[in-house]
C-alpha cells in the first residue's frame, strides 16, 4: 500500500511540484470505518486498515454505529414471546379460495 502511494505521489508531483519532499500518508475517513464494519469487516481487519495498534480504538466505530446496534435489537424478543408467525383467518382462507 505504501509503495503504490508514493508511486502515485511521485506520478502527480510531475504535474504538480508542491507534492514534492512533502509527507503524504493514506488518510481512510471514519465513513469508510463504518462502511466496512457494517459490510461485516471484522474489527481487527479494519483496525489494521486503518494503522491503529490497539482496536481499543476501533472500537470506537462498533459503539458509535446506531444502526448496528438498532438491528441487533430488533431481532430480540421478550422472553415467551411467540416466533410471530402469521396464521390466515378463515374468512382470509376463504376468500383467497374464492378467487
Amino acid at each position: 500500500m505504501t509503495q503504490r502511494l508514493q508511486l502515485a505521489v511521485e506520478v502527480a508531483a510531475c504535474k504538480h511540484p508542491a507534492l514534492i519532499g512533502r509527507a503524504v500518508t493514506p488518510r481512510y475517513p471514519p465513513t469508510t470505518a463504518m462502511h466496512l464494519l457494517q459490510s461485516g469487516v471484522d474489527i481487527t481487519v479494519i483496525a489494521l486498515w486503518l494503522g491503529h495498534e490497539d482496536t481499543a480504538t476501533t472500537h470506537m466505530y462498533v459503539e458509535a454505529d446506531l444502526t448496528m446496534k438498532e438491528k441487533a435489537l430488533m431481532k430480540l424478543q421478550p422472553a415467551g414471546a411467540s416466533t410471530g408467525r402469521f396464521r390466515a383467518s378463515d374468512e382470509l382462507i376463504t376468500f383467497l379460495r374464492s378467487l
